[in-house]
């Protein structure tokens, strides 16, 4: 007859313990989510390619050999050894040029981002908690501004007389360029908050918090936006791509950044009329506003697929 009890201890046969088999660890959310996300092979490609614009950017100007400001090296110089990206119609060095002109764009690129994802934050939740005259005050005034294209919008503040009348406008504009995107991106981010605000006021933690007395702002960013993290971070990173595409367009047409500064599309815009004797002063600022966007589009839809969790499968 089997003894009752196979563990040690238990007085029975001697026996194996079933504990030292049970090797599953619960694994937290954090962890579920960056091992999705390592999964979607685009998103990691994209967060890798994004990394090394952003060094690019940010680091290599003090590392490479030329300055921008150095405008003593023959004019229009095809890439070489010494001059990777050739050098420009005024003789300065094309590197030192796109690192300058790639450092103003992701910076106004990531303010957009988090200055509209604040805005458009704060106001879906309050149309879509408080509903009644807040919502439909800051909706009407959504769908009357959608209406018109976002692009339109930031042309005609570009060519209004609000550019001269900002202090410093004059000499440094990419502040004011970046304050006018964050004025029209908002929007779009308020309306999906509001819509996932809608849903989860009536659910039953909420009901909970009311029933214990929970104020309004507790109850909004304690309780329900923690729930909206995932589409909030991945709006914010969709944010980044479109506010370089934008910018680079504006710029383009001579209404966005202005010398001193620069950006990528000024540097089309100024090399503009070289594509046909010296195309590379066009093409390479223009590969890497590509790149930027499509390395910020792919680590946002990596970002949708790991933080969403109906996802159980992952597109590599």
């Amino acid at each position: 007859m089997l003894a009752a009890s196979t563990g040690p201890g238990s007085g029975g046969a001697p026996g194996h313990d079933v504990s030292q088999f049970d090797t599953t660890q619960a694994r937290k959310q954090w962890q579920v989510i960056i091992k999705r996300f390592m999964r979607h092979r685009l998103a990691v490609a994209g967060m890798i390619v994004f990394t090394l614009l952003v060094l690019f950017a940010f680091v290599g100007g003090p590392l490479w050999l030329h300055d921008y400001k150095t405008t003593e090296f023959q004019r229009y110089s095809p890439p070489s050894g010494s001059h990777p990206f050739g050098t420009d119609q005024l003789g300065a060095d094309m590197v030192a040029q796109v690192m300058r002109g790639m450092r103003f764009s992701l910076q106004i690129a990531i303010i957009v981002a988090l200055l509209s994802t604040a805005i458009g934050v704060v106001l879906g939740a309050i149309a879509g908690y408080k509903r009644g005259w807040a919502d439909a005050v800051i909706s009407r005034f959504i769908d009357l501004v959608l209406v018109i294209p976002g692009l339109v919008i930031v042309v005609v503040l570009a060519r209004s007389s609000f550019t001269t009348s900002v202090p410093g406008a004059s000499n440094s504009n990419w502040l004011v360029v970046t304050l006018y995107l964050a004025m029209v991106f908002w929007m779009s981010i308020a309306r999906v908050v509001r819509g996932m605000v809608l849903s989860l006021r009536e659910k039953e933690f909420v009901e909970a918090a009311r029933a214990m007395g929970g104020s309004t702002p507790r109850i909004v960013f304690k309780h329900i936006l923690p729930n909206t993290v995932d589409v909030i971070i991945v709006n914010a990173t969709l944010a980044v791509a479109l506010a370089v595409l934008v910018e680079a367009a504006i710029s383009f047409i001579g209404l966005g950044v202005k010398p001193p500064d620069t950006s990528l599309g000024l540097l089309i815009n100024q090399n503009r009329n070289e594509l046909n004797l010296h195309p590379w002063l066009f093409f390479i600022p223009f590969t890497f506003i590509v790149s930027v966007s499509l390395a910020v589009n792919f680590m946002g839809d990596g970002l949708r697929d790991a933080l969403d969790p109906r996802q159980r499968r992952v597109r590599a």
